[in-house]
């Protein structure tokens, strides 16, 4: 008969979502006192080197972690990330951006600012008169400066850094400092018990690995959850097309060049480009739909787009790599003993967040954190409302996303097909008839578990121009106000903060506090 206490904890797969996933449980000292982490990954598993977007809830885990942040800095090639803008997304002369930053609107937890905006549309934008972090991008700005301490700062802020080094200092870290297990071999078979709970796996070259609670970190390959237990993925590209993406590294043309503070999204006829400024290079792309662009046009695309951003680079040199992904989640991501984390559990376009769902990963685990099982017998329970909530979180992340195009009056196939109704979730179409007449507020998005709060939807919908019927209203004293300090705090920030590039370069030499 099986023990029923949880006191071996086995992650398949290394990469940022396995010791990301390892250093947060092996953090957390309830949990290390009664249960062991092992991590066994494949020798032959390429990481993928992406760029990655991070969203500011990374802070938090790497402080939780015990990451210093100087040292993340220093060895993941990473800068700061204020927010995401958006190029060409409106319409075909493709010449307007708007912002989502990162820090809520004035006065979100008093007060709804975004009708008191609506009268003066044309002469501000919605991100420039409610977030100062908007003119911090107009001008490269860093988040903070040197006198701050780690993870601390006057604007929120998460990051861009290099995902195969950010996979390697997790590594050391879990291994030198948090106890972690590390084991290299093939898993060649899994072994379930009488009830189909996991036993243990077999390697090529350890022998079995026997554990209590399996989390399946192997991306793709869902080496437990799909080719074991064979958990469907739920395709969602009737909603969100893109399947492919090319990608490229491309170095500075010089050490003084700008380091975006923001993700940056161009649109183009079928699909879009991002671009990410790291410290040392620009991590840059095109994710496309096979229904919509060959690999060979999206290629020609990307190259376009990186002759016209940096006149002297020599496109030639590039290499650049092909992608092919499916949009879609798990039907279950908790089944028996065995969790999905990252891209095993699921996979959308990078659109908003980065190709490694971040924010996803970071959410199902800090809520398995929060749920996590001491016993087995109280996984059944704990497995279904997981799944819930991860089947709740993906559908808004969708429909989030999916806002994005539907809201354009680009005329292409590919932008009209987005527009075509039978693609958009119902949730979404009902919210867009009400945003109609209302702006969406508090109590659109009241889940505790909520991904992207009203604010955000504000962002995107305005940015957009896409704005409500309203009447004019009256401003009060008190709105004025939040106006004003909005302006107030943005021409303090453009006079005291450092570019991204001058902190970026002050915290190689000196670093930060610590906190």
């Amino acid at each position: 008969m099986h023990h029923n206490k949880i006191k071996h904890i086995v992650i398949v797969g290394g990469g940022s979502a396995g010791w990301l996933t390892a250093g947060l449980i092996a953090a957390q000292p309830h949990l290390t006192r009664q249960a062991k982490v092992t991590l066994i990954e494949s020798p032959d598993v390429p990481i993928l080197g992406v760029g990655e977007g991070s969203w500011p809830t990374l802070r938090q885990t790497l402080k939780t972690i015990g990451v210093s942040e100087t040292e993340f800095i220093r060895q993941c090639d990473a800068s700061f990330k204020q927010g995401s803008r958006f190029d060409g997304w409106i319409n075909d002369a493709g010449n307007e951006h708007y912002y989502h930053p990162f820090s809520l609107p004035v006065g979100y937890q008093q007060l709804n600012i975004a009708p008191y905006w609506f009268g003066q549309h044309h002469a501000v934008s919605f991100s420039h008169a409610v977030s100062s972090q908007s003119y911090l991008c107009d001008h490269h700005k860093a988040p903070k400066t040197h006198l701050h301490c780690d993870y601390q700062s006057d604007a929120n802020y998460g990051y861009h850094f290099d995902a195969g080094k950010f996979a390697e200092l997790l590594k050391r870290h879990c291994i030198d400092k948090l106890g972690v297990t590390h084991l290299v071999s093939h898993v060649d078979e899994v072994i379930n018990d009488a009830d189909g709970y996991i036993s243990a796996l077999a390697t090529r070259d350890l022998g079995l690995l026997q554990g209590d609670l399996f989390i399946d970190c192997s991306g793709h390959h869902a080496r437990l959850i799909s080719q074991h237990y064979a958990i469907e993925l739920e395709p969602q590209e009737h909603i969100l097309f893109n399947n492919r993406a090319v990608a490229a590294q491309v170095p500075y043309s010089n050490r003084q060049q700008d380091i975006l503070s923001y993700t940056k999204a161009t649109a183009q006829q079928t699909g879009w480009i991002w671009d990410i400024g790291l410290q040392s290079r620009r991590g840059v792309g095109m994710v496309y739909s096979s229904e919509f662009e060959t690999a060979a046009g999206a290629t020609d695309k990307l190259l376009a787009y990186l002759s016209n951003t940096q006149k002297e680079l020599d496109t030639s040199q590039l290499s650049v790599r092909e992608l092919s992904f499916t949009p879609g989640y798990r039907s279950q991501f908790w089944y028996k003993n065995c969790v999905a984390i990252g891209m095993s559990a699921g996979f959308i376009e990078p659109l908003e967040a980065s190709a490694l769902v971040m924010v996803e990963l970071e959410l199902g685990l800090n809520y398995l954190l929060a749920n996590f099982p001491t016993q087995r017998n109280a996984m059944p329970h704990l497995s279904k409302r997981y799944d819930q909530q991860c089947h709740y979180r993906w559908q808004r992340v969708i429909e989030f996303l999916k806002l994005h195009y539907v809201l354009s009056e680009r005329s292409s196939d590919y932008w009209q097909a987005h527009r075509d109704t039978s693609t958009i979730p119902q949730t979404l179409l009902d919210n867009l008839a009400l945003w109609q007449y209302q702006s969406p507020w508090l109590n659109d998005f009241d889940r505790a578990q909520e991904v992207f709060s009203a604010a955000s939807y504000q962002f995107i919908l305005y940015g957009m121009k896409h704005l409500p019927a309203f009447p004019k209203m009256n401003m009060p004293a008190s709105i004025i106000e939040h106006f004003t300090n909005n302006q107030q705090a943005a021409k303090q920030g453009l006079a005291n903060l450092p570019t991204n590039r001058q902190l970026l370069e002050h915290i190689q030499k000196f670093g930060l506090q610590p906190i």
